[in-house]
């Protein structure tokens, strides 16, 4: 296993993260003795980050139970507070001790605000005393380093980066959203800032291995190489100096040791110039079946009315290039969950956006068929879904 300094702690993080989300289950519960077994073997392994999350149902109880057999000191917790259930101020101690008591320990190495997509939500929980609160977590020693995850757009997360001091962030990268989201300039400057970024989605759920188109899937075997294409997206991530820690929601004990197998000998400048042109070309092929030429340059935003031009795109491709699932969930956190939601049915067509776009896209046009596609009824009865839980 190979290790990244974390530059404000000087921590040894190994660069496989283990994704807590998808332990496989038995019934309706997780399996436990399963994801123990193949914990173990990340563990023996060298793999010291483990991330899950308050709203990962049973993964922070699964977690805590398996640590408490004596694992406890070879890892680091990484978990996250579920701010779009707070209410009142003392709801974050309620959540952060039920946490405590879930994963059976007295402090977390790294704690999140889960899913923190744009600003107004940083907002709304320090009106609620979270700065304080943090401030009396780190000085009692329960929370060591704080951070944030994020789904949105880059200009989103350089302003949430630049609202407080942050001692880490997350991000979902890949090469196939290596200018959305976050994007890489968004890495960049957290790397500037000196704050280590945890990957997640690397392989955007599996479809980067399972869901690559046909003629794809060919030009990696012809490659000639012998990788996998799993191997191709970790090994894209890990060439790159600023990524600290690749999480990968690991189920199986196989896909436990070709990942450690991987995280051994992959490091900065393991991409030559042609292995990179080979990530261009599958996407390429990737990018065939999107929608719109939408490069995620940014040029049209901000929108008078609010949308999140590049956002809603960027989820209605992927609805092609991925799979109808995976494009509405997309859609969804990246537009409908946050404080103030910013998807397609917003636009005015006041037609600005048109004016500044270097690819000439007829962006009212194409929000239109956005709206249409993708706001459809599965979407209206998740977001009446949201707003209930939200209510209670």
């Amino acid at each position: 296993m190979q290790y990244r300094t974390n530059p404000k702690n000087q921590q040894q993080l190994s660069i496989l993260g283990y994704g807590c989300l998808r332990f496989s289950k038995k019934g309706a519960a997780i399996d436990q003795a399963k994801a123990e077994k193949e914990m173990r073997i990340a563990i023996k392994n060298g793999v010291n980050y483990f991330d899950t999350a308050y709203s990962y149902p049973g993964s922070e109880a699964c977690l805590g139970k398996f640590l408490a057999k004596g694992y406890r000191n070879k890892v680091n917790i990484a978990t996250k507070l579920p701010h779009y259930y707070l209410k009142q101020k003392g709801d974050i101690e309620r959540y952060f001790q039920e946490q405590l008591k879930r994963l059976q320990t007295d402090h977390v190495e790294y704690y999140l605000m889960h899913m923190l997509n744009d600003i107004a939500a940083w907002e709304r929980i320090k009106s609620l005393g979270i700065e304080a609160w943090i401030t009396k977590k780190k000085a009692k020693g329960e929370i060591q380093n704080i951070g944030f995850s994020f789904h949105g757009n880059t200009d989103n997360f350089l302003k949430i980066l630049e609202a407080y001091d942050w001692d880490f962030c997350q991000i979902q990268y890949n090469y196939m959203d290596e200018h959305s989201q976050a994007g890489r300039r968004g890495l960049l400057r957290a790397h500037e800032k000196g704050i280590p970024v945890i990957i997640m989605e690397p392989l955007r759920g599996g479809r980067l291995v399972q869901g690559l188109p046909k003629p794809a899937v060919r030009f990696l075997e012809k490659e000639g190489s012998k990788r996998s294409p799993a191997e191709w997206g970790l090994r894209w991530l890990w060439d790159q100096p600023e990524v600290s820690v690749v999480l990968s929601g690991m189920n199986d004990v196989a896909q436990v040791r070709e990942n450690v197998r991987l995280a051994s000998k992959c490091q900065p400048g393991c991409m030559s110039p042609r292995d990179k042109k080979v990530i261009e070309r599958v996407k390429a092929e990737i990018n065939r079946y999107m929608k719109v030429p939408c490069t995620g340059c940014g040029y049209c935003m901000p929108c008078p009315g609010g949308v999140d031009i590049p956002g809603c795109f960027s989820a209605y491709n992927t609805r092609y290039t991925d799979n109808w699932f995976n494009g509405m969930k997309s859609y969804f956190m990246c537009t409908t969950l946050r404080t103030n939601p910013s998807n397609a049915s917003k636009c005015i067509k006041c037609g600005k956006c048109e004016r500044h776009c270097p690819q000439k896209i007829s962006i009212r046009r194409e929000l239109a068929q956005v709206k249409r596609r993708m706001e459809n009824p599965a979407y209206h009865l998740a977001k009446l879904v949201s707003r209930r839980i939200g209510k209670y």
